[in-house]
């Protein structure tokens, strides 16, 4: 299965309290007014949030998959190659834990209940 940038959107806007907006000329997505996820590349990839050594494994893992672009190198972000992802439920894990590193507390309570 091929996942593009529809599928992207069409799966973050379904995550409670998340906006898409347009920005550093691309889309992104905010959940409550933080960033969590990105559209560069002409929607042929994402950048999303992940914890710096996870993103680093990631990296070294699946670097077909998975890079860190020179400018978020000392952030927590990696980005992923929308071709190469597996399915739609890697997908949708991955984008899951980038809004869940957004999201407030209090959001996460409602969304695991």
């Amino acid at each position: 299965m091929k996942v593009t940038g529809e599928d992207v959107r069409a799966f973050v806007l379904s995550l409670p309290e998340t906006v898409e907006q347009f920005a550093w000329g691309m889309p992104i997505f905010k959940v409550a007014g933080k960033l969590f996820l990105t559209l560069p590349e002409e929607e042929t990839s994402m950048a999303v949030r992940c914890p710096i050594l996870d993103r680093d494994e990631l990296v070294v893992a699946e670097p077909d998959k998975f890079w860190i672009a020179a400018h978020e190198a000392g952030n927590a972000w990696v980005r992923v190659r929308l071709a190469a992802l597996d399915d739609r439920a890697e997908l949708e894990a991955i984008v899951t834990d980038s809004w869940r590193l957004a999201a407030p507390r209090a959001l996460l309570e409602d969304a695991d209940q």
